[in-house]
């Protein structure tokens, strides 16, 4: 994203974030408690959530059901996936092997996986901070369609991806990849001689009294572990099934939030790792510093103070853990599901709201003020990011929104003059002035932190509202069908007489038609050509953000 200077008449200075006192332990409890409530319906899948200062534990509470068939309410010591959270105890584990001598960051990875595709030029530290190059199985075509609910052993699940084209060459950029993970998981099985959990177990769980964490055994039956959901349309279903040798070292383990709070108290305290090591995990380098990456840790802010962090998402699950060295909050959300309800937070979003208010830094609150039409208007207009994306801000329905190319349409909250609060999200923008007072620039500030990404007004005109037309049922019926292609599935369908179009793994939306084969999505900035245009169609290509996608009828 492209950054501009500060531009030099300002007729409104951005609203910084308060700051006050940490909150007392009970009005923090208050609070988090209406936080809960207001992002979880007690009748669906729901959230298991821990704050702590230290090792005082400032609110513990669940919300919504650990079983919707049988009723069955959550409790804040169920058992959960937690998905990619589990990269961080695979890079301690890493780094507590190379303490102990029994590898080291800079071996080739042929050294613990012989003859891996240039394994000799992938070292050890790149498979844990996402610059090997290797490319993710989980993003492989097909794989989720079948082979993920295959049972594999580690060597049969690394045979897997091991041909798979790389993404770069080691080191020379990043991207987040869980094949890497699974090598990380070899990497601590031929160094330890024992399975990649049980080495966790030994090393990290047993001594530290994580008795609820561990590896999910494909026929295991934990006790108080929760069933997971996913979203069909608008109603819940239980989520896809997958084998949990699977997801391996990369997001395979389970745990609650009070042992996740145990070992935050012990990794950031310096029970886990030696400080070379420590440090070594919480400084991204290379590409990786690009993205704030370091060894299955996040780096960033929370309203200026440093935090470090992870979230997970598997089928039926998400999950997020947060610390705060400076005030040393830990902030655990555990939720049943891997898709969120139309309007509440997901799992990162609340926790970072929850760490915001425990140390006396709370975000804006989404409280709307009155402005009227022709204030709204005068925000309108495009603004360049970049030659191939833009943000288009205009007037819908008498709310101000915000699209970028090819992405969705958010609704604006206006709080105070020429700032927003995006609905959805934790993001805010501010719009600034030029000498003449007219908006010349909205500046973006991503989940409310730093000092914002300015994006110049241009002259282009606003692209004209796409224009619907009505159709008759049959030519609705015609198009519905599911559709596919190697790495995507479209299914098309009718509520009512509504169409939707839904990809595998996200919601339904509702599809607009501008002729008997061309509908377009209101929500995101994508259109749906059917081919032939009359009859079944046999295609469907997929127009977003200036690609075009081809799928296959497969029903």
């Amino acid at each position: 994203m492209s950054r501009l200077p500060l531009f030099a008449a300002l007729l409104f200075a951005a609203i910084p974030w308060t700051h006050a006192a940490p909150p007392s332990k009970a009005a923090f409890a208050a609070y988090a408690q209406r936080t809960l409530a207001g992002n979880c319906d007690p009748q669906a899948p729901g959230m298991a959530v821990l704050v702590a200062r230290g090792d005082e534990v400032l609110y513990r509470g669940a919300c919504g059901r650990a079983n919707l068939e049988l009723g069955v309410p959550l409790a804040p010591e169920h058992v959960f996936r937690i998905g990619s959270v589990t990269k961080q105890f695979a890079a301690a584990a890493v780094l507590k092997l190379a303490e102990d001598g029994k590898l080291s960051l800079d071996d080739p990875l042929t050294k613990f996986v012989p003859g891996y595709p240039n394994g000799e030029a992938v070292t050890v530290a790149m498979l844990l901070n996402h610059t090997s190059g290797i490319a993710s199985y989980t993003d492989l075509p097909g794989i989720m369609d079948g082979p993920i609910r295959q049972d594999l052993a580690t060597a049969a699940l690394i045979d897997s991806f091991k041909q798979a084209k790389p993404d770069f060459a080691p080191g020379a950029d990043w991207r987040y990849n869980n094949s890497g993970y699974v090598l990380v998981g070899a990497v601590i099985e031929a160094a330890s001689g024992l399975a990649w959990d049980a080495y966790l177990r030994q090393a990290f769980f047993e001594p530290l009294g994580l008795a609820r964490t561990g590896g999910n055994e494909a026929d295991a039956v934990i006790p108080g572990h929760v069933s997971g959901y996913t979203r069909k349309g608008d109603d819940w279903a239980a989520a896809a099934f997958l084998s949990m040798t699977q997801p391996h070292a990369a997001g395979a383990l389970v745990s609650t939030v009070d042992d996740l709070l145990a070992w935050n108290r012990a990794l950031h305290g310096g029970r886990v790792l030696k400080p070379d090591s420590y440090r070594h995990m919480i400084t991204p380098t290379g590409k990786a510093a690009e993205h704030d990456y370091g060894d299955g840790i996040v780096i960033g802010t929370l309203r200026g103070e440093p935090m470090r962090q992870h979230g997970g998402g598997i089928f039926g699950f998400s999950s997020y853990l947060l610390y705060l060295p400076d005030s040393r909050t830990t902030v655990a959300v555990l939720y049943n599901a891997d898709a969120g309800r139309p309007g509440m937070l997901g799992t990162g979003a609340i926790a970072r709201v929850l760490a915001a208010q425990a140390i006396g830094r709370p975000y804006l609150e989404k409280k709307a003020i009155d402005v009227d039409a022709d204030t709204l208007r005068g925000y309108e207009g495009v603004y360049r990011l970049d030659a191939t994306a833009t943000r288009a801000v205009r007037v819908v329905e008498g709310r101000l929104t915000s699209q970028r190319t090819g992405g969705l349409r958010h609704a604006l909250i206006p709080i105070a003059r020429d700032t927003f609060l995006f609905e959805e999200g934790l993001s805010r923008v501010a719009f600034e002035r030029g000498e003449d007072g007219r908006v010349n620039a909205m500046r973006l500030f991503p989940d409310d932190e730093g000092d914002g990404e300015v994006t110049a007004r241009s002259d282009e005109p606003l692209p004209a509202a796409r224009s619907e037309t009505a159709l008759p049922r049959a030519a609705l019926e015609r198009i519905a069908g599911i559709y596919t292609n190697d790495a995507m599935r479209l299914t098309v369908s009718l509520d009512g007489d509504t169409p939707k179009a839904q990809l595998a793994g996200q919601p339904a939306f509702e599809i607009f038609a501008e002729s008997p084969s061309r509908f377009f999505l209101k929500v995101v900035d994508a259109t749906l050509e059917f081919a032939p245009a009359t009859g079944r169609p046999d295609t469907v290509t997929l127009h977003q953000n200036g690609a075009a996608i081809p799928l296959k009828r497969a029903d």
